[in-house]
């Protein structure tokens, strides 16, 4: 090849073949494969007519079987209406798939499900859990995914009363796991317990919520959550359903002021909002104290000013130590409560999770090592005994 005719062949400056990410997304990231052979006429007639009749009759004398001859058992929908995308916000149905798609691949890398991307173009409730619950009789799971609060709450509430299998809004319950995993290995590197902290959520939207109610379930000993108006509690007249349940059983110090407030004395520091912090809020925090900064792309603080003030610091980036990534945690989970059939993910089996995925790195735990890599190959496994055992403990297991 000529110096000219490679010039040529390059990308053009402004095109959008330049940009990698494009690159390796074209044509998409996912394909359908046979998990059967399809060599002759005798796999034909077993794949399709006239053997496939034997196995639809046997489903429909009893529903449950589909467990057994369809990929049901081992396959998750995920579903969106691409209202609340990681760092892009309410960009569209058809926008979010490339998200929807990489949730697939990372649910088969590391937990060894399928799962089937779906974006939907409505942002209607009733429309969300009526689409989803007629799709239910094709999965063995549904992964809710970057839908926009306070609606995801109630899709989740009502899909979970509808269907019997498991429904699992990844954006709350997978952060609250790893960030619940993070901080108890982070309070056990300081010899100190859960109880004994003073925690802050900054963020009251899905995550944080779900954050504040799995460390209630820990046994955190005082939290206080923050909003952009500023603490929760309960003399506030401005509070959603959530909040306002959340404000009953938390707070118990009564702060009433705002995140400065909240954030003066206290041990852990668990952002989700969005936005940055001022660095002379973590200033009058306690000594010793643990922040996770998960806001991407811009994490509320950056490391090397947090550690000026905190002893563990964690973000939601992988180009920083301590990444609070939900990939720790959603495939186990999945493949936990699909090995058991589960009916549903219930709170045991997210505490579970979290302290089968702390304890992979119990012994090796370090300041910038309160978690196990993304690809620690011990971490799945882990986390889907858990589940699993979990999940029989907590009466919804169904094999």
């Amino acid at each position: 090849m000529t110096a000219q005719t490679e010039h040529a062949s390059r990308p053009r400056e402004g095109d959008p073949e330049a940009d990698p990410a494009l690159v390796y997304h074209r044509g998409g990231k996912l394909a359908v494969g046979a998990t059967v052979p399809l060599r002759d006429g005798r796999d034909l007639a077993l794949a399709c007519t006239p053997g496939v009749a034997d196995v639809c009759r046997a489903i429909a004398e009893r529903p449950g079987a589909s467990l057994d001859y369809t990929w049901r058992a081992s396959t998750v929908a995920v579903v969106t209406d691409g209202t609340a995308v990681l760092g892009l916000g309410d960009i569209g149905p058809e926008a979010s798939l490339p998200v929807m798609e990489g949730k697939a691949i990372l649910f088969k890398r590391f937990g060894g499900v399928d799962a089937v991307p779906i974006a939907l173009a409505t942002k209607d409730v009733d429309e969300i859990v009526d689409t989803v619950v007629r799709l239910a009789p094709s999965f063995g799971g549904v992964n809710l995914e970057d839908i926009s609060a306070p609606r995801c709450f109630e899709i989740e509430r009502r899909l979970q009363e509808a269907l019997d299998i498991p429904v699992f809004h990844d954006d709350q319950h997978g952060t609250a796991v790893v960030v619940l995993a993070a901080l108890w290995n982070a309070a056990r590197l300081g010899g100190r317990e859960l109880g004994g902290l003073r925690a802050v959520v900054a963020g009251a939207g899905a995550s944080g919520l779900a954050v504040a109610r799995i460390l209630l379930g820990a046994g955190i000993g005082d939290l206080v959550v923050c909003d952009s108006r500023g603490a929760l509690h309960r003399g506030r007249t401005d509070l959603n359903p959530e909040k306002r349940e959340l404000a009953a059983v938390t707070n118990r110090s009564g702060t009433t002021g705002g995140l400065e407030e909240a954030m003066r004395g206290a041990d852990v520091f668990v952002g989700l909002s969005g936005s940055r912090v001022p660095e002379e809020y973590f200033a009058g925090m306690a000594p010793g104290a643990v922040v996770l900064a998960l806001s991407n792309p811009d994490p509320e603080i950056l490391p090397d000013a947090a550690r000026r003030y905190a002893s563990v610091v964690g973000t939601g980036r992988s180009d920083f130590p301590n990444q609070v990534n939900n990939v720790l945690a959603f495939p186990g989970i999945f493949a936990g409560a699909l090995r058991v059939r589960a009916s549903r993910i219930t709170e045991g089996m997210k505490l579970a999770a979290a302290r089968a995925l702390a304890d992979v790195v119990a012994g090796e735990v370090t300041a910038d090592r309160i978690l196990p890599d993304c690809f620690d190959e011990r971490v799945a496994p882990a986390v889907t005994a858990a589940v699993a055992a979990a999940a029989r403990r907590d009466g919804v297991a169904r094999i």
